[in-house]
């Protein structure tokens, strides 16, 4: 089974209740690439208050931890780009 976008949209929206969100394939810029055959590539971002206070990587995390059950289903990379409102 592969991963959607769609299934990052909405495990991110619930986990993260982001006032922006953006999950883009990036699968087709990597064929041929070994990691390729392991699962898709996505770029993800994300601007959400839940990331207020929080360092990158303390960002990235909740983002992982979001996606946490859709990982073995299929994602290889993942690119992340995680703001607070007033960031943005």
């Amino acid at each position: 089974m592969s991963v959607t976008a769609q299934q990052i949209e909405a495990a991110l929206q619930a986990g993260l209740a982001p006032v922006q969100l953006r999950v883009q394939d990036d699968s087709h810029l990597h064929a041929g690439h070994a990691g390729a055959r392991e699962g898709r590539h996505f770029s993800v971002h994300v601007v959400s208050e839940r990331f207020c206070g929080l360092s990158r990587l303390a960002r990235h995390r909740l983002v992982y931890s979001a996606l946490m059950p859709l990982i073995p289903q299929g994602i290889h990379a993942l690119a992340i780009q995680a703001h607070t409102p007033d960031e943005v």
